[in-house]
């Protein structure tokens, strides 16, 4: 007897351990496992599907307080976060750009091949208006943390791939914050080789692989207040 979809989902679900990793659309209703839970299968979980923040909450927080930025009352977190997403999909429809929710958090994947060169982690200037729609949604939503993660396929070698996704990262943490996001809210951090979303075995799974995202979460009042 086959499974009801529902409950295939929310076996899949399950099985992935957080129910973070199974996510909604919230314009067609469509349910999926996240591209970054399906790395995690094949290894362990990276910190930042655990909500983990890089460099840890409470000097993130210490940061954002010293910027002027304050904390989202608790009852408006889900609203400031849904209108974010919004705005995230309208002006980044037509790009290769995705926006995954995963409960009030949002994260971006955008693939490497439109925005660096081979090799290289300087931002190309045909990716720019793409990333520069990216950091205007973030500007206008200040109240909330940024990390920028970067990751590559497994050519090379382990500390090449470590040091280049790290380099990524920054570059793109660099172009936001040149973009009017206040350097205080973003974070880096590179993943090298060891979060996959699709097999290194195929060159189409390998370009899945080289990819930034960035993962913006909201800064509610009680990180505020209770540092």
């Amino acid at each position: 007897m086959k499974l009801t979809s529902k409950l295939a989902w929310a076996l899949a679900c399950a099985s992935l351990v957080t129910v973070a990793a199974c996510t909604t659309d919230p314009e067609t209703g469509q349910r999926t496992i996240s591209k970054t839970a399906i790395g995690g299968i094949g290894g362990a979980l990276g910190g930042y599907l655990l909500g983990d923040l890089v460099g840890g909450r409470r000097d993130r927080t210490e940061k954002i307080i010293g910027a002027g930025i304050g904390g989202i009352a608790g009852a408006g977190v889900g609203a400031y976060m849904d209108k974010q997403e919004r705005d995230l999909r309208d002006r980044t429809r037509g790009t290769d750009v995705e926006v995954t929710r995963q409960g009030d958090d949002l994260l971006l994947n955008i693939p490497s091949g439109i925005n660096f060169a081979y090799n290289s982690a300087a931002v190309q200037p045909q990716f720019r208006a793409t990333l520069d729609k990216v950091a205007s949604v973030l500007a206008d939503y200040d109240q909330t943390y940024v990390d920028v993660y970067g990751h590559t396929d497994s050519a090379g070698s382990d500390s090449y791939n470590q040091d280049l996704s790290e380099r990524r990262a920054v570059s793109v943490a660099d172009y936001l914050s040149s973009h009017s996001v206040q350097a205080a809210r973003i974070a880096t951090r590179g993943f090298g080789e060891t979060q996959p979303i699709e097999s290194n075995e195929t060159e189409t799974g390998r370009a899945a692989n080289r990819r930034v995202e960035i993962k913006i979460v909201p800064v509610s009042q009680n990180d505020v207040t209770r540092r």
